[in-house]
């Protein structure tokens, strides 16, 4: 259990790492609530961002004064008009040791990142099935189904048919929004049969053991893999800093490229020429200046694992005071749960329910709101959809708050649900 005491020098450590970089730092004190450190967080957010922009008020689309003018805390930028050939130098997000080597492409979100890889695959790969787990995120199929024509979609239920028997090309699309046994399941098949693996690391902590996991076994078989990846979640303290997204192209040290179908470098290029065409390249003002750091590492670990154990908790509690209520508990993630009600949930209860039960439980005095994303410094709540199974449900994301006070918004978020039983609009 983490104390309010504790939590509170935690933030404080959090906030100093923002508050260092700014020019002229601001006077802090040691916040002396919840609310007060998440006020203060997007105030020195905000506060960075618009000496940045002070700053670099020559930075412009055509980068008419210096093409080598952009910098952003470790960062630096080089680029032509529309930042088309970004040309990034700078720490990278994840800390994956010298056990990997990657050459990363960054975007102006998680899914631009994705849909250019998608799409770039098409003039590598052709015709493929794009092999995909139960419970992955729902705008990934929508790209999927509507937009990328070259891919065949299967859900994947059993094990991955060896390359000798495929018909087609077979991308696997590993998916935060797995649930927990499925992606376990997953890493004990042969992967022999995959031509290449997108592997969407969102919900992982940058340097999580799981991503090694998965690119260790990637490496068993010897298979190309990209991870894409939405910045502005667990790797911004909560603050959501800017729209930021990644591809990254993973080369085992040890790899036997020889036995490869094709090379990432293709992929890689092709990849870049999509971003480029679709204007779907990275903000330099949206990279965060406090990432690269031993303290800022450190501290984003420490806030992850704080609501991994907090997700931990709730689903033992929910587990006994919502029988039948829940749609999952078990995410690979570990940091969000979806709530079902006993009546049927179309699109518009899912929303209402959601921000009713923000609403509420805010005026009660928790740290509760109606958001669309996660890892917050307060709980936050969003309608849900599966592609899948054409469900609706509502998205509870764990936040990274003390122990105690979790506990406590733990029970009133059940007994909010059990007591207003949510269902469809009409019913």
């Amino acid at each position: 259990m983490e104390t309010t005491e504790s939590y509170l020098a935690r933030k404080f450590e959090e906030l100093k790492l923002l508050n260092d970089c700014l020019g002229s730092p601001l006077s802090l004190v040691c916040p002396r609530s919840v609310n007060e450190v998440i006020k203060r967080k997007f105030q020195l957010t905000a506060s960075i961002r618009a000496e940045h922009e002070l700053q670099d008020w020559m930075a412009t689309e055509t980068a008419w004064a210096d093409p080598d003018i952009g910098v952003a805390g470790p960062f630096k930028f080089r680029y032509d008009y529309q930042r088309a050939d970004l040309d990034v130098q700078g720490p990278s997000f994840y800390e994956l040791g010298e056990e990997f080597t990657q050459e990363t492409v960054y975007t102006g979100s998680g899914m631009a990142a994705i849909s250019a890889l998608l799409l770039a695959s098409a003039r590598v790969l052709g015709q493929a099935e794009v092999l995909v787990l139960p419970g992955t995120y729902g705008e990934t199929l929508e790209l999927i189904d509507g937009y990328a024509r070259h891919l065949r979609k299967v859900i994947l239920k059993g094990k991955i048919v060896d390359q000798g028997q495929a018909e087609k090309r077979q991308i696997l699309l590993l998916d935060f929004c797995t649930p927990a046994g499925t992606f376990e399941n997953m890493l004990g098949n042969s992967g022999r049969g995959l031509d290449l693996i997108i592997f969407d690391t969102t919900c992982f902590a940058a340097g999580s053991g799981r991503i090694r996991r998965v690119l260790r076994w990637t490496g068993q078989w010897n298979i190309p893999t990209v991870m894409v990846r939405s910045h502005n979640k667990l790797d911004s303290l909560g603050a959501e800093y800017g729209r930021l997204g990644s591809a990254s192209f993973v080369n085992q040290t040890k790899s036997d490229l020889r036995a490869r179908r094709f090379e990432l470098t293709e992929l890689l290029s092709e990849t870049k020429t999509a971003i480029r065409l679709f204007g779907g390249a990275a903000l330099p003002a949206h990279f965060p200046p406090f990432i690269g750091t031993d303290v800022y590492r450190s501290l984003t670990n420490r806030r992850v694992a704080a609501m991994v154990r907090n997700g931990r908790r709730t689903t033992r509690y929910f587990n006994s005071a919502l029988k039948g209520r829940i749609r999952e508990i078990q995410f690979t993630h570990g940091l969000y749960v979806t709530l079902n009600s006993t009546r049927p949930l179309d699109e518009a209860a899912a929303r209402s329910a959601a921000a009713k039960m923000s609403e509420d439980l805010a005026q009660a005095g928790f740290p509760i709101r109606h958001a669309g994303s996660f890892g917050f410094d307060f709980a936050a709540t969003e309608w849900s959809h599966d592609v899948l199974t054409d469900g609706y449900s509502v998205r509870l994301a764990v936040p990274d708050l003390p122990t105690e006070l979790w506990d406590d918004l733990t029970k009133a978020i059940a007994a909010w649900w059990v007591l207003n039983n949510p269902g469809a609009v009409g019913t």
